[in-house]
């Protein structure tokens, strides 16, 4: 089995709205529910977790009724850090998911993940045990020590930008979180540190530039933008 996990457990402080951003609607469809779709279409998963905000969770229930998503079958609270709403999710899933499925951790504002991003998470996470989605660093990237000037710049041959699903197998997932917990890291950024703050090695899988995640109004600006042009009829 193939499992999807959502995180929608922020509060998007950034985006500066009066409701959480992944419930904030664009062309009279919440932002969640375009990423819910993604994985609902997909014909390798199975089911669908969300890690959702406190209080929003019959929100979630109704738009996942009203827009017809048929594979969400679990909710749950998130924590107070990404790596605490992560594992919230796995354990949500202690009966359902077996040893050896496939669980995708992807950020619910990330609504243009595509079907060949999550095949390609999906294969390289059986192959290879787990999977990140990445795409190359095309900027010049320098190091600061004072958040406003630079003298160390950093070779981007060598560097990925990581994104989401980032996928791991379900037994080894919870054992890693476990194995972080008795570490004592606690506030790890994403899977992909994780994995390699207990020591793994991290394998990539296809990401792209348009696999946007909604943090600013810009980023909605862009998200609009995409979605206009993927309507338009002309692009595949």
């Amino acid at each position: 089995m193939n499992i999807a996990v959502l995180i929608a457990g922020g509060s998007g402080q950034r985006m500066n709205q009066d409701i959480p951003k992944q419930f904030l609607s664009v062309k009279d469809k919440p932002i969640i529910i375009y990423t819910l779709e993604a994985f609902e279409k997909h014909p390798n998963i199975d089911h669908i977790a969300v890690v959702c905000l406190d209080g929003w969770h019959e929100v979630l229930r109704a738009y996942a009724k009203q827009f017809n998503i048929t594979k969400l079958k679990t909710i749950t609270s998130g924590g107070k850090c990404g790596q605490e709403s992560i594992y919230n999710g796995l354990k949500a899933l202690n009966g359902i998911a077996k040893e050896n499925d496939v669980v995708l951790i992807h950020d619910a504002i990330r609504p243009m993940v595509s079907q060949d991003i999550i095949t390609d998470c999906i294969v390289k996470c059986q192959q290879y045990g787990n999977a990140v989605s990445v795409i190359p660093c095309n900027e010049a990237m320098l190091k600061s020590k004072d958040d406003s000037s630079a003298d160390i710049s950093i070779p981007r041959d060598n560097l990925k930008r990581t994104q989401t699903p980032q996928a791991v197998k379900y037994g080894e997932f919870v054992k890693m979180h476990e194995e972080a917990l008795a570490m004592g890291i606690t506030s790890s950024i994403a899977t992909c540190t994780l994995l390699i703050e207990t020591g793994k090695i991290v394998y990539y899988s296809l990401g792209s530039e348009k696999n946007i995640k909604l943090t600013t109004v810009d980023d909605l600006d862009i998200f609009k933008a995409l979605l206009n042009q993927k309507n338009s009829g002309w692009l595949k």
